[in-house]
């Protein structure tokens, strides 16, 4: 389902806040009247959720917000707390269905794992990459509200 008026939140602490209105959201109409029970037409089936027009770069923001959220704590800089916050109000904004915050969910794991296991001490390469992954959640925050955000 697409929502309106809904701000994008970026997960690129200190760096940027992308808002505008992503799309709109449709709801179906109630009838006025109640039926008799023997009338009453059986709701219809809900229609699984399509992704966003920008679901691969919001999979790219989750999965770096993931990376992030992990290299934060392991470089001492105490920020994998606020990586982890920005990446749940991503879910609340843009997990219409479950099967949407599954998908938000793994590529943010994927991230954290990914450098989970190849770093265990801050080292000046783990530096390098949270300041190119800043600048790329940056990037596609802002690609995403040009493009899309009306």
């Amino acid at each position: 389902m697409r929502r309106g008026g809904v701000r994008l939140v970026a997960v690129v602490a200190l760096a940027m806040a992308c808002a505008g209105p992503l799309a709109a959201q449709t709801h179906a109409a109630k009838p006025a009247a109640a039926a008799t029970p023997a009338e009453t037409p059986a709701p219809p089936a809900p229609t699984p959720a399509e992704p966003p027009p920008y679901e691969p770069q919001l999979l790219r923001l989750a999965e770096v917000t993931g990376a992030l959220s992990y290299l934060g704590d392991l470089c001492g800089q105490g920020e994998g707390a606020a990586f982890r916050a920005k990446f749940a109000d991503l879910l609340d904004i843009e997990g219409t269905s479950p099967a949407i915050k599954e998908t938000l969910a793994g590529a943010f794991n994927r991230g954290l794992k990914g450098y989970e296991l190849t770093y265990r001490a801050c080292t000046p390469a783990a530096r390098e990459i949270v300041a190119r992954f800043l600048d790329e959640a940056a990037r596609i925050a802002h690609d995403i509200a040009n493009r899309y955000g009306g």
